[in-house]
């Protein structure tokens, strides 16, 4: 942002409508004269108070500017009190910053201060540990966070490097035109365009001639918008809503001219361009599905954390008169309650499941947290034009005047196409006289003989060629095209032909067709061609093309539960037909100007069971979006213009294809590299595999630490000695640590693919009461397993104690394979890598007891009737197991 701010020319809150001429679904013709989904739009209801419009001359009064241009000194001067015409980069944090940023999040701090905890308790192999993972964790999300955080780096490969000015050299000299960069641009500057050229900086129009602008980046209309100098429409459109982008008198940055020509005065440079403000408005994006998540379950680990040692200090304390010598033992119970290996184990999921993507379906995760996120979204809102359509409109039928298919008038349109681009001396066809090119007969083009052509005007809404015939001689034949009223004024019709005419083309509008009138006349050669008296040839209807997997992809995505949402900045008609053309059905449709009238909770309501959001501004879409993530929905969000990016940013999941605009792909959480659609389904797919994996992990580490705490705090008030050694806590924790790490290989079932995989705290808290309390009830009963087997010896403490870590190891390998399966058992299921895993823990707990490692650790081995009583109770633990999964999958069965 400039110090000194710019003339403020045009209002600029946020927009509230959209639509307008020339836009997909618009009531005027666009570029080549094509009519667009209905006849007659309908203005947005303006706001109770509007700001007034400008004039031209108090433009130019504000901006101390006239017609001629600036003088050299002038723009020196504004030059060094505006600065330089360039969208401002953010400065990227510091290391140092984003490792402190990840150190604040809370399970990391509870890590650290037990780690912290350990370390002045002299444990220092717990704090190593403990620390390490904190340090691996922060700099993981430290890296992440670095590569997302030059999201802006890119902003200005849509804004054109050098531009035509007119400027003088002094008062008194005449103006002339020179090359300038870009960036030497100033507010008052006369700058001129023409076909192809991008738009600069924002500008008022000055003159102009058949100009259309492209300005999906802004307002993600398909079709390019017709522009002319004259004041603002005859409705008065508010400048303060999302009209000023339909304005015919102002062009922005970051658009670009489609045809015609303009001279233009600029209004607003760099960071004061709306450009700009659509980047700037995005701010700091809210907290993922991810992060609530995680943060959720980490305050549940911190409850329990800070809980534990005070409970067990004041429990020996009261009962059995130790004091601190308990307090390493209190620590250790904490650790072996929090899941250290959870940002080891996360990252792994993740990590495994991107590069999986990248190298199979060409999916790059620029955020790791994201692919937890689109495997648990269940609402994916996708903007219409350039991600389910190509931007490129294509021939739908050809009707004649009684609406029966007639090729002939395709030809006729053709004709006019080929002779108006060849003679106007246009660079290249735009869309709609391409879209007419493509399927028609060269050789029929050739046969006629161009005379003349006068090209496409937004005011006229017409373009018309005249042409010579073969054998045809004194005769001309004259052939326009362009929007149906315009062209059905033109012609030779009773008001019941032209009524019923009109009518036909309402129609085809309706259906979500752009709509192309043709007419032709003889007139005699070397008289002046006039649009009046035509005979009309019929209507070609036109249809955005469709990106070829699209359909596929978005059945895939219905299939895993997935329903999505179409929000566009087009006429709801063209969106409810490319719905229909894709198979999504549509269970209602929903218009930016009724959207303004709800409040939240009544868009809350409404959002989750509507299809289409037509007519979207970036405002509108970022509010859909947040209100159906207020609704409980994960959403993803799939979008590649600028006007795009609040919304992206604010959905769980953001997803841009490849040849998106250049900030919106880097602020996207995934990239689809190709032009595959159905790569949204495999990454959904990986998603809900990482994810699985992660709640498998937490549901299952986080209950029988729970019950190894309760069992401990228990033991600790009923024995005269400490239950467990801290360091064969710590042992025991790391054991099972590292066989948790099987978790982030596992293969979950194919069902656990078929939802939203959604970590949720408070089920996740039900969860681990739930099995913790029965895996402490294991554990109490092996007390007395114990107190039955080693009656007697003098080493009861020793035994008891290698007891007990040889009874957790395998209560502990029992719950990782049974939870793990569930209730879908074994069947057709070879052994995976949780299973392999548990086995090697159990056989961890049954050798390292009579083991030369055991003595250090003050194991001792285990008579034999131990292991007969130890079978039997983890037998019973078992089959309690499996009846509480039943039970608990038949209430929850996402769990």
């Amino acid at each position: 942002m400039s110090d000194h701010p710019q003339p403020h020319l045009e209002p600029t809150p946020p927009v509230r409508s959209g639509g307008g001429p020339g836009g997909s679904g618009a009531g005027d013709a666009g570029a080549g004269g094509a009519l667009t989904p209905s006849l007659k739009t309908p203005e947005s209801t303006p706001a109770p108070t509007s700001t007034p419009v400008p004039t031209l001359l108090e433009v130019l009064r504000a901006l101390d500017a006239g017609p001629r241009g600036l003088t050299e000194a002038q723009a020196e001067e504004r030059h060094g009190r505006f600065g330089e015409n360039r969208v401002p980069d953010t400065r990227d944090p510091s290391w140092a910053r984003l490792l402190a940023r990840s150190a604040r999040d809370p399970f990391t701090a509870v890590l650290l201060c037990l780690g912290l905890v350990s370390a002045a308790v002299h444990a220092w192999g717990t704090a190593s540990v403990i620390l390490l993972l904190v340090a691996v964790s922060c700099v993981l999300r430290a890296s992440g966070e670095h590569r997302a955080d030059r999201s802006t780096a890119d902003l200005r490969r849509l804004v054109a490097t050098t531009v035509t000015v007119q400027r003088r050299a002094d008062e008194d000299s005449a103006p002339a035109t020179r090359e300038i960069p870009v960036e030497e641009l100033v507010p008052g500057d006369v700058v001129r365009l023409g076909p192809g050229d991008l738009v600069p900086a924002d500008v008022r129009l000055l003159r102009s001639t058949g100009l259309t602008v492209h300005q999906a980046a802004l307002t993600g209309e398909s079709a390019p918008v017709p522009k002319s100098a004259g004041e603002s429409d005859p409705a008065g459109t508010d400048t303060a809503g999302t009209g000023v982008f339909q304005q015919p008198h102002l062009c922005f940055q970051g658009t670009s001219v489609a045809s015609g020509s303009a001279t233009a005065v600029v209004t607003a440079t760099g960071a004061d361009t709306r450009f700009a403000a659509a980047h700037r408005r995005t701010g700091k994006p809210p907290a993922t599905s991810f992060e609530r998540s995680v943060q959720g379950v980490s305050w549940i680990l911190i409850r329990f954390a800070l809980l534990t040692p005070p409970l067990v200090l004041m429990a020996n304390a009261a009962l059995r008169g130790r004091g601190l010598e308990t307090l390493p033992f209190a620590v250790a119970v904490a650790v072996g309650l929090t899941p250290e290996m959870l940002p080891v184990l996360v990252t792994t999921c993740l990590a495994r499941g991107a590069a999986l993507l990248a190298r199979t379906h060409d999916v790059i995760v620029r955020r790791l947290p994201a692919l937890h996120d689109i495997g648990a979204m269940d609402v994916l809102c996708v903007d219409k034009t350039g991600t389910l359509t190509q931007d490129r409109p294509v021939v739908d039928r050809a009707l004649n005047a009684e609406g029966q298919d007639d090729p002939e008038v395709l030809r006729w349109a053709a004709a006019a196409a080929w002779w108006s681009l060849q003679l106007a001396d246009l660079p290249a066809p735009d869309a709609l006289d391409e879209a007419l090119l493509t399927p028609a007969d060269e050789d029929a083009l050739m046969a006629y003989d161009g005379v003349t052509a006068l090209p496409f005007d937004p005011a006229r809404r017409l373009a018309t060629v005249v042409v010579r015939a073969p054998g045809r001689l004194g005769t001309h034949t004259l052939i326009t095209k362009g929007a149906a009223e315009a062209v059905l004024e033109r012609c030779s019709l009773t008001d019941e032909e032209r009524a019923r005419l009109r009518a036909l083309a309402e129609a085809q509008a309706a259906d979500g067709l752009r709509v192309l009138a043709v007419a032709t006349a003889e007139r005699p050669a070397g008289v002046r061609p006039h649009e009046r008296g035509l005979t009309f040839r019929g209507l070609v209807t036109l249809r955005d093309e469709l990106v070829p997997t699209a359909a596929e992809a978005l059945a895939g995505l219905a299939e895993r539960g997935v329903t999505v949402k179409v929000l566009t900045g087009d006429h709801p008609g063209t969106a409810v037909r490319t719905c229909r053309d894709l198979g999504i059905p549509v269970a209602g449709v929903l218009t930016a100007d009724r959207l303004d009238t709800l409040t939240d909770p009544e868009l809350t309501e409404l959002a989750s069971r509507t299809t289409v959001f037509a007519r979207c501004t970036p405002e509108h879409k970022t509010r859909i979006t947040r209100v159906l993530q207020t609704g409980g929905h994960t959403v993803g969000f799939l979008g590649d213009g600028v006007n795009d990016l609040p919304a992206l940013r604010t959905a769980d999941v953001g997803l841009a294809p490849r040849d998106a605009a250049g900030v919106t792909r880097d602020n996207a959480d995934l990239v689809l590299a190709g032009k595959d659609l159905t790569a949204i389904g495999h990454a959904v797919a990986a998603g809900r595999h990482a994810g699985g994996n992660i709640a498998s992990y937490l549901r299952i580490t986080l209950s029988s630490n729970l019950g190894n705490v309760i069992a401990m705090l228990s033991a600790g008030l009923l024995l005269p000695f400490l239950p467990m050694l801290p360091a064969q806590v710590l042992v025991q924790n790391l054991c099972f640590d590292a066989a948790q790490l099987a978790f982030a290989y596992d293969r979950p079932a194919p069902s656990a693919l078929r939802r939203p995989t959604v970590l949720e705290p408070r089920a996740l808290l039900r969860f681990i009461v739930g099995f913790g309390a029965l895996n402490a009830v294991a554990d109490l009963a092996t007390f007395g397993v114990l107190a039955f087997a080693l009656r007697g010896p003098g080493d009861d403490e020793a035994l008891f104690h290698s007891g007990w870590f040889t009874e957790n190891l395998l209560t502990q390998a029992v719950v990782m394979v049974l939870l793990s399966l569930g209730a879908r058992g074994t069947s057709g299921r070879r052994p995976g890598p949780v299973t392999w895993s548990a086995a090697t823990l159990a056989a961890t707990g049954l050798f390292l007891p009579m083991s030369a490692l055991g003595e250090p650790l003050g194991l001792s081995p285990l008579p034999g009737v131990y292991y007969g009583l130890l079978a039997a109770v983890l037998t019973l633990y078992a089959a309690g197991l499996m009846t509480a999964r039943a039970r608990q999958e038949r209430r929850s069965p996402a769990a």
